[in-house]
């Protein structure tokens, strides 16, 4: 008989509807949330403490750290059963530690040069777009499906050959969600760095041209929501040559680099650690840098 069926009276009494308070926790269940998750026996966590995903996350990694870190003679071994939180001085340990254990390549000649070749929009200073547009922001508890189904009206009508003209100054003063509604959507001129990514992306930085004057047949979608864009006018600007952004170019690729190692770092110790209550991406083997 399970623990269910020993609880209570068995009958139609008036005890029946306390029975869910009365029923025991599965002891199975109740020492599994109980047992903290670890990394090579030291536990993250104490009995009953809340973490969120990320936060775990981060403090396996801080512990997998720290214990390379004793083991290279780095950091004093500790006796420890509960994973310690690091100060100041343990950081710059293990930074150290990194710096040595994870091997950087400078980035090369034709590394930096492969990099300008395919990025050459990224090295354009002084242009600059005159344009407007209408936001149709997306905020919380908002439905997106109806307000990008909005939007499309709004830009069909616009694109109508009988649209009136100063309809899209109407239209923003209307709908859109952005200050510049009172100008009519008017944004004056803009530069890549005056934008959000997704719109500088759009506007600067394709490999193709992808905006001319007038109004864009497409939605443009940013973290803010959906845009319907009028270029107006646009400033090209001018081509940097490769040897005035090779040092730039080369700390990118580095920082790049880093990252890459750093992952690749932390994945041999998750692969050769026994890690309990979380999953983490490892690697048992040597990785290539």
């Amino acid at each position: 008989m399970n623990s269910i069926e020993q609880t209570g009276c068995g009958s139609a009494c008036s005890c029946a509807s306390g029975a869910a308070a009365a029923i025991p926790a599965n002891p199975a269940i109740s020492a599994m949330e109980s047992v903290p998750a670890s990394v090579n026996g030291v536990a993250l966590h104490g009995v009953g403490e809340q973490l969120g995903a990320e936060a775990l996350r981060e403090r396996a990694y801080a512990e997998l750290l720290r214990q390379q870190a004793v083991r290279l003679g780095c950091l004093p071994e500790q006796a420890v059963t509960r994973a310690p939180e690091l100060g100041a001085a343990e950081r710059e340990a293990i930074e150290s530690m990194l710096e040595r254990e994870v091997l950087l390549p400078e980035p090369s000649e034709e590394a930096c040069l492969r990099h300008y070749a395919a990025n050459k929009p990224q090295h354009v200073i002084e242009q600059a777009v005159h344009l407007r547009h209408i936001l149709f922001a997306v905020t919380p508890g908002v439905d997106v499906q109806k307000l990008a189904q909005r939007a499309e009206a709004a830009l069909h009508e616009l694109m109508h050959k009988d649209a009136p003209a100063g309809r899209f100054e109407q239209l923003a003063a209307e709908l859109s969600n952005c200050p510049s509604s009172a100008q009519g959507g008017d944004l004056g001129w803009v530069g890549p760095h005056d934008c959000a990514p997704e719109l500088a992306q759009a506007l600067f930085f394709q490999s193709e041209p992808g905006f001319g004057i007038g109004l864009h047949p497409r939605l443009v979608h940013s973290r803010y929501g959906f845009h319907i864009i009028e270029l107006l006018e646009r400033r090209k600007g001018r081509q940097l040559e490769f040897e005035a952004v090779r040092d730039s170019i080369a700390a990118q690729l580095e920082l790049r680099s880093r990252a890459t190692a750093w992952r690749q770092y932390m994945m041999l110790l998750v692969g050769q650690a026994d890690i309990v209550g979380l999953e983490l991406e490892g690697a048992d083997t040597p990785l290539v840098q």
